[in-house]
């Protein structure tokens, strides 16, 4: 789940400046092995791929069909252990990361459907997952987002 919300806050917007975590840079190369990749040129490409059909997949602007080409030579495999039944992910190397997002992905719009958005606020890029009861959180954060939010109404309602 982290590496899903990761991934889609990792191109911010830092005082109306685009920030790509994912860059060409050695940012870059550690956001992916911060997050258990290795960060090859390869691996990073795919990263960007897989953020930019997840938030059009989140945001609605996309068909969740657009990951289809992510999920390519992807095997999992059932095995018993001491444990239980254990799947195992097959995969490219390159494209572990990109397909841990979009399963992760898959598995939060089944288990918590509708709760990964993105923010309310228009000059925000982040999403978040709403964890709440009522399922109503608004901004990814009440102290950035919802503040502003407020204040910006509260201006135009007293002006």
């Amino acid at each position: 789940m982290d590496v899903l919300l990761d991934l889609l806050n990792s191109r911010p917007l830092v005082g109306g400046e685009e920030q790509d975590a994912l860059g060409e840079s050695s940012a870059g190369r550690r956001w992916a092995r911060e997050h258990g990749g290795d960060g090859s040129t390869a691996e990073l490409a795919l990263l960007r791929e897989a953020r930019d059909a997840l938030q059009g997949v989140v945001r609605g602007e996309r068909s969740p069909a657009a990951l289809n080409p992510l999920l390519e030579g992807v095997d999992r495999i059932p095995e018993f252990t001491s444990d239980g039944l254990q799947w195992t992910l097959r995969t490219p190397p390159h494209a572990r990361l990109a397909v841990e997002a979009v399963l992760a992905w898959a598995a939060t719009e089944e288990r918590m459907p509708g709760r990964l958005r993105p923010c309310d606020n228009g000059e925000c890029r982040l999403f978040l997952l709403d964890r709440s009861r009522a399922n109503r959180a608004r901004w990814c954060s009440m102290a950035v987002c919802g503040n502003r939010e407020k204040a910006r109404r509260h201006y135009e309602r007293t002006r």
